[in-house]
């Protein structure tokens, strides 16, 4: 089973993008299922969301502790929230910034996991361009697409059309295909920076 826990702010879109993961990984064949964790939530607060995906049915209901992926929309809360909580040594970490790991000051965290399953995407400003407002939860899917390849591009697609429509599905398939190949090229020049 893959567990996925989404860490951002109240009206970014958090518990939309959970359930966005769910809807590709059933495009995909898959059984999942995606929920919030509320407190008292406003605009601004923290917000945690959750998916499971597995091929059989699941029946586990309790927040995700031990995630294999972490999707963090709001790097504010690395300082804020223990985030990396209860991941996976194999897991997959994609943070919404331009920053490196050092510069956000999370550097010492991200050497006890490995380095080829953690990165960032400037997924605001990459909403920005497209949608015209900070919305970065389906540029966060594209980007998870390509750096796990657990998810198909034509699913998070799929997922986003499901969810919304006309020029804000359109602009939201766009900016997730614009993150999907920014961090396949990141990717690409890991691999080629090891290489040499």
């Amino acid at each position: 089973m893959l567990q996925v826990r989404f860490h951002g702010r109240g009206g970014q879109g958090v518990v939309t993008a959970a359930e966005m993961l769910s809807i590709a990984a059933f495009e995909q064949g898959r059984h999942a299922m995606a929920f919030p964790s509320f407190g008292s939530e406003r605009t601004g607060a923290p917000v945690v969301a959750f998916c499971r995906i597995d091929d059989r049915e699941i029946r586990l209901r309790e927040p995700i502790l031990a995630p294999d992926v972490l999707i963090i929309q709001d790097p504010t809360l690395l300082h804020q929230v223990d985030v990396f909580q209860g991941l996976h040594p194999d897991g997959y970490v994609l943070i919404n910034s331009t920053r490196s790991f050092d510069e956000l000051g999370v550097g010492d965290i991200a050497q006890r996991f490995r380095h080829e399953r953690l990165t960032h995407v400037p997924a605001t400003e990459i909403a920005m361009k497209h949608l015209g407002r900070p919305m970065a939860n389906a540029v966060l899917l594209g980007g998870f697409a390509a750096l796990s390849g657990l998810i198909t591009l034509d699913a998070v697609s799929h997922a986003i059309r499901d969810k919304f429509s006309g020029k804000i599905a359109e602009g939201n398939v766009a900016a997730a295909a614009e993150a999907y190949a920014y961090i396949k090229n990141e990717l690409l020049e890991l691999s080629h920076a090891k290489a040499d």
